[in-house]
Protein backbone atom coordinates (compact mmCIF):
# COMPACT_ATOMS: atom_id res chain seq x y z
CA UNK A 1 0.00 0.00 0.00
CA UNK A 2 3.17 2.21 0.76
CA UNK A 3 3.76 1.78 -2.87
CA UNK A 4 0.47 3.33 -4.28
CA UNK A 5 0.67 6.21 -2.54
CA UNK A 6 3.92 7.02 -3.81
CA UNK A 7 3.26 6.52 -7.22
CA UNK A 8 -0.19 7.94 -7.01
CA UNK A 9 1.52 11.90 -6.39
CA UNK A 10 3.96 11.45 -9.16
CA UNK A 11 1.34 10.33 -11.66
CA UNK A 12 -0.92 13.48 -10.02
CA UNK A 13 1.94 15.64 -11.11
CA UNK A 14 2.74 14.28 -14.21
CA UNK A 15 -1.06 14.71 -15.65
CA UNK A 16 -1.05 18.12 -14.26
CA UNK A 17 2.32 18.98 -16.17
CA UNK A 18 1.12 17.68 -19.18
CA UNK A 19 -2.16 19.27 -18.65
CA UNK A 20 -0.45 22.27 -18.01
CA UNK A 21 1.77 22.25 -21.13
CA UNK A 22 -1.09 21.14 -23.28
CA UNK A 23 -2.94 24.50 -21.65
CA UNK A 24 0.64 26.60 -22.62
CA UNK A 25 0.19 24.91 -25.90
CA UNK A 26 -3.31 25.91 -26.57
CA UNK A 27 -2.48 29.43 -25.80
CA UNK A 28 0.41 30.14 -27.68
CA UNK A 29 -1.56 29.17 -30.79
CA UNK A 30 -4.67 31.23 -29.63
CA UNK A 31 -2.38 34.30 -29.48
CA UNK A 32 -1.21 33.73 -32.52
CA UNK A 33 -4.36 33.46 -34.35
CA UNK A 34 -5.13 36.49 -32.60
CA UNK A 35 -2.74 38.63 -34.01
CA UNK A 36 -3.22 37.38 -37.45
CA UNK A 37 -6.64 37.89 -37.10
CA UNK A 38 -5.42 41.65 -36.73
CA UNK A 39 -3.18 41.42 -39.11
CA UNK A 40 -6.07 40.49 -41.74
CA UNK A 41 -8.49 43.02 -40.42
CA UNK A 42 -5.80 45.81 -40.36
CA UNK A 43 -4.69 44.40 -44.26
CA UNK A 44 -8.81 44.54 -45.37
CA UNK A 45 -9.36 47.88 -44.34
CA UNK A 46 -6.45 49.47 -45.37
CA UNK A 47 -7.55 47.51 -48.74
CA UNK A 48 -10.57 48.63 -49.10
CA UNK A 49 -9.94 52.36 -48.39
CA UNK A 50 -7.53 52.37 -51.17
CA UNK A 51 -9.90 50.89 -53.32
CA UNK A 52 -12.29 53.03 -52.55
CA UNK A 53 -10.25 55.97 -53.67
CA UNK A 54 -8.43 54.64 -56.40
CA UNK A 55 -12.33 53.65 -57.88
CA UNK A 56 -13.60 57.38 -57.10
CA UNK A 57 -10.80 58.97 -58.60
CA UNK A 58 -10.43 56.60 -61.56
CA UNK A 59 -13.98 56.94 -62.21
CA UNK A 60 -14.19 60.74 -62.22
CA UNK A 61 -11.19 61.00 -64.45
CA UNK A 62 -13.03 58.59 -66.86
CA UNK A 63 -16.26 60.69 -66.76
CA UNK A 64 -14.51 64.14 -67.63
CA UNK A 65 -12.41 62.58 -69.97
CA UNK A 66 -14.20 60.78 -71.81
CA UNK A 67 -17.25 63.93 -72.30
CA UNK A 68 -14.32 66.14 -73.24
CA UNK A 69 -13.95 63.87 -76.19
CA UNK A 70 -17.41 63.80 -76.79
CA UNK A 71 -17.44 67.46 -77.49
CA UNK A 72 -14.58 67.22 -79.25
CA UNK A 73 -16.71 65.78 -82.19
CA UNK A 74 -18.72 67.50 -84.50
CA UNK A 75 -22.64 66.97 -83.37
CA UNK A 76 -23.73 64.58 -85.37
CA UNK A 77 -21.22 62.32 -84.64
CA UNK A 78 -21.40 62.71 -80.62
CA UNK A 79 -23.87 59.38 -81.04
CA UNK A 80 -21.53 57.26 -82.40
CA UNK A 81 -18.45 58.85 -80.23
CA UNK A 82 -20.44 57.65 -77.22
CA UNK A 83 -21.71 54.86 -78.63
CA UNK A 84 -17.82 53.71 -78.66
CA UNK A 85 -17.20 54.72 -75.39
CA UNK A 86 -19.91 52.54 -73.92
CA UNK A 87 -18.61 49.93 -75.79
CA UNK A 88 -14.61 50.18 -74.75
CA UNK A 89 -16.14 50.05 -71.40
CA UNK A 90 -18.30 47.31 -71.25
CA UNK A 91 -14.65 45.71 -72.69
CA UNK A 92 -13.03 46.77 -69.70
CA UNK A 93 -15.96 45.89 -67.06
CA UNK A 94 -15.69 42.27 -68.58
CA UNK A 95 -12.19 41.70 -68.35
CA UNK A 96 -11.98 43.15 -64.55
CA UNK A 97 -14.58 40.72 -64.10
CA UNK A 98 -12.88 38.04 -65.07
CA UNK A 99 -9.48 38.87 -63.70
CA UNK A 100 -10.65 39.75 -60.57
CA UNK A 101 -12.08 36.46 -60.45
CA UNK A 102 -8.46 34.35 -61.32
CA UNK A 103 -6.80 37.05 -58.76
CA UNK A 104 -9.85 35.67 -55.87
CA UNK A 105 -8.66 31.91 -56.96
CA UNK A 106 -4.58 32.63 -56.69
CA UNK A 107 -5.10 34.39 -52.49
CA UNK A 108 -3.20 32.06 -49.70
CA UNK A 109 -5.32 30.70 -47.34
CA UNK A 110 -6.04 32.93 -44.47
CA UNK A 111 -4.79 32.21 -40.74
CA UNK A 112 -1.43 29.98 -42.61
CA UNK A 113 0.63 30.14 -40.13
CA UNK A 114 -1.77 28.97 -37.41
CA UNK A 115 -2.72 26.48 -39.59
CA UNK A 116 1.04 25.60 -40.26
CA UNK A 117 1.35 25.51 -36.00
CA UNK A 118 -1.31 22.89 -35.52
CA UNK A 119 -0.45 20.68 -38.27
CA UNK A 120 3.39 20.78 -36.62
CA UNK A 121 1.37 19.90 -33.19
CA UNK A 122 -0.41 17.28 -34.30
CA UNK A 123 3.01 15.35 -35.86
CA UNK A 124 4.60 15.85 -32.91
CA UNK A 125 1.97 14.07 -31.03
CA UNK A 126 1.48 11.14 -33.14
CA UNK A 127 3.08 8.04 -32.21
CA UNK A 128 6.40 7.44 -34.09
Amino acid sequence: MNRVDQHAPGLMDSARRLLDYGLGLFHSRIELLAVEFKEEKTNVIQLLLCISAALFFSMMTVIVLTATVILLFKEEWRVYAAGGFCLLYLIGAIWSVLKLKSSLKQTGVPFAETINEFKKDREWLQPK
